[in-house]
């Protein structure tokens, strides 16, 4: 079992960063510090655009509208910190698994 919850955490804690990349890719995109037309920029975009927008996506859609500010990132960033919490508090301690 503590394998299992430190796959878990682990697989969020990876996922925290691929939301963090996106965010700050899509910054550099939007002020044109990085070249859109490259290849291996194309590439990672579309990477994470792939792994983080079907989420970030649906918490869009219940997010009222801010102009041009958009807190799903945010919002799927603190959902993430919340289940690793409450994965490490509550649900593996009923398992047995503790400091994972």
């Amino acid at each position: 079992m503590f394998a299992i919850f430190w796959l878990l955490d682990t697989a969020l804690g990876i996922y925290w960063f691929f939301v963090i990349a996106s965010v700050i890719l899509s910054w550099l995109v939007a002020f044109n510090v990085i070249n859109t037309y490259q290849p291996f920029v194309q590439t990672v975009s579309r990477f994470l655009h792939n792994a983080t927008e079907p989420i970030i996506g649906k918490i869009r859609r219940f997010m009222p509208d801010l102009g041009g500010v958009d807190l799903s990132p945010l919002v799927l960033l603190l959902c993430i910190h919340f289940i690793r919490i409450l994965l490490r508090t509550s649900i593996a301690p009923v398992f047995g698994v503790y400091g994972y």
